[in-house]
């Protein structure tokens, strides 16, 4: 999957995409969101990167930088945002549901699933649901989500209790 749109001027992808300048021009992208140690910064007329230096490996800190993407996306009024890590799959898909909870007012749960219908191949790692899991406390006081161990993914909390991914 080349580029997925989860809002009108947001937008997740592998590495590739954002050395695509004709893609970038033609999806009016003013901010790229590079979640990688190594993959080159494009540099594209007009457009500003940021480097999340994490590797995908659940022992890293991505949650240290959730405010900080969120604020820089929600600042980018001059154009859309493209959040991608080497294949799109699990670091930026993180911070782009950490942006959706923090400036969209959405739960994990439907950050979640927002991102999950845009670009349908996303695993975000154990470590970075936990991660994810953490600030949705510390921003709503609840979780509406638990992961269960081994893989099996999310679990929504309801009123009627977990239930298994949707």
């Amino acid at each position: 999957m080349a580029l997925s749109q989860v809002t009108p001027s947001l937008f997740l992808s592998g590495a590739d995409a954002p050395l695509n300048g004709a893609l970038m021009s033609q999806k009016g992208i003013t901010l790229i969101v590079n979640a990688t140690l190594s993959h080159a910064l494009p540099s594209h007329p007009g457009v500003e990167c940021l480097r999340v230096p994490v590797c995908d490996l659940p022992c890293e800190p991505l949650g240290l930088h959730f405010d900080r993407v969120a604020e820089r996306i929600h600042g980018n009024r001059a154009g859309g945002t493209l959040v991608h890590c080497a294949a799109g799959r699990s670091r930026s898909p993180a911070l782009v549901m950490a942006y959706l909870m923090r400036f969209r007012g959405a739960t994990l749960r439907q950050a979640h699933r927002r991102v999950l219908e845009s670009r349908p191949c996303i695993r975000i790692n154990a470590g970075f649901w936990e991660q994810l899991l953490q600030y949705e406390r510390r921003l709503y006081g609840r979780n509406t989500v638990r992961v269960e161990p081994e893989g099996a993914g999310p679990l929504w909390a309801g009123p009627e209790g977990p239930r298994g991914s949707e």
